[in-house]
């Protein structure tokens, strides 16, 4: 097998940090990771169709969490690999900074566990991959704390 069939495919999501009062809305996903552990992360998923980054990210927020948000910024985008079927997938997230406007955490899709509010500061150390948690530290930086 030559190195490009080992890097196998690429995938892009898009995904939504909701902040309100100092707090963001966290998800565990009915999936577990690859070594069976519970995941603590933010909503995110594949864009549909034809739709935006920015389309997607609304979308799965709505979708992984139960509520609405104002879209404020783009935060970026979160890099990293996983493997499936054997193969290395390449993946990039990239991330939009919601303010909360309304809608019930218990509403959230089947595909979800848990959601639920965390002080952004304990999400920056504590959401399960880094580059979710790096995603957290720029919303803080960008003020998200005082919204």
């Amino acid at each position: 097998m030559s190195t490009s069939e080992r890097a196998g495919a690429q995938e892009f999501s898009a995904g939504g940090v909701v902040v309100s009062d100092g707090r963001v809305i966290v998800i565990v996903p009915v999936k577990r990771a690859a070594d069976g552990s519970r995941v603590l992360g933010l909503p995110k998923g594949h864009p549909d169709g034809d739709e935006t980054p920015e389309q997607a990210a609304r979308r799965e927020v709505t979708e992984e969490t139960g509520v609405t948000g104002e879209l404020i910024a783009e935060l970026g985008d979160a890099h990293y690999h996983y493997e499936r079927r054997g193969r290395s997938i390449a993946k990039a997230v990239r991330f939009f900074l919601f303010e909360y406007r309304s809608g019930d955490l218990a509403d959230h899709d089947h595909e979800i566990e848990v959601a639920r509010w965390m002080e952004l500061g304990e999400a920056a150390t504590t959401l399960t991959y880094e580059g979710e948690r790096e995603i957290v530290s720029r919303a803080m930086s960008r003020g998200a704390a005082d919204r």
